[in-house]
């Protein structure tokens, strides 16, 4: 599950494929300061956009969707709820998490 855009796991699909985000940026037609937001979580990407890194991948457009962060695999409705309240948990521990990494490199940009 991601929460946040899987670079690492698109990086992982482009190099199997014989390119990279230059690449991949050229194929789709992304200029490449916007695909760098998409990778680093500044702006989610459109629905066309996502479209097209399923076709670039040559994956589904639902894993491309859960590995961009804008959809998460939810666990089955009859599952145990305590099960979801911890997996509620972990997701907003890394929130927590990314947003405190976020805040530090903000403040090494700045000072």
């Amino acid at each position: 599950m991601a929460l946040f855009f899987d670079a690492t796991w698109f990086d992982q699909r482009l190099a199997s494929r014989g390119t990279d985000r230059i690449g991949l940026a050229i194929a789709t037609g992304i200029d490449r300061s916007e695909l760098h937001s998409i990778f680093t979580n500044e702006r989610s990407p459109t629905a066309d956009e996502l479209r097209e890194f399923a076709r670039v991948l040559g994956t589904d457009l639902l894993e491309v969707t859960i590995r961009s962060g804008v959809a998460v695999r939810e666990s089955a409705p009859d599952s145990d709820p305590e099960d979801r309240i911890e997996s509620i948990e972990a997701r907003l521990d890394a929130i927590d998490k990314w947003l405190a990494e976020f805040e530090a490199s903000k403040k090494k940009a700045v000072g």
